[in-house]
């Protein structure tokens, strides 16, 4: 499987309740159109002296989006941008409500 972590803070005045509905309603108009195979829960970052070690980033949210392969995932990509934000809602207001997304993609190697 192909993954993507995402990082990022909610923007100002977001709750965590409206942008898990609305992150939730993307992935599945993703799946319904065969560009995502899953979501991964929403996670609250937890702050540890030596398990958390990422001093570069002061992010609170974080979720995994997984993919069959490197190719649906380049299909999403390629759908996101087709679609502009005018015809593609559910992405636009998912992505409007976080603030300093970092994203990280990588692939299974094993298992």
């Amino acid at each position: 499987m192909f993954h993507m972590l995402t990082s990022c803070n909610l923007g100002p005045g977001r709750t965590l309740q409206a942008f898990e509905g609305a992150l939730a309603e993307f992935t599945t108009e993703m799946r319904e159109q065969g560009l995502l195979t899953q979501q991964g829960p929403i996670g609250r970052r937890c702050r540890h002296p030596i398990m958390d070690t990422d001093s570069e980033r002061d992010h609170e949210v974080y979720f995994i989006l997984s993919f069959e392969d490197r190719v649906q995932c380049d299909r999403a990509v390629e759908y996101i941008q087709a679609q502009g934000t005018a015809s593609n809602p559910s992405h636009v207001r998912a992505y409007s409500m976080i603030a300093d997304p970092v994203f990280v993609c990588w692939e299974d190697v094993s298992g």
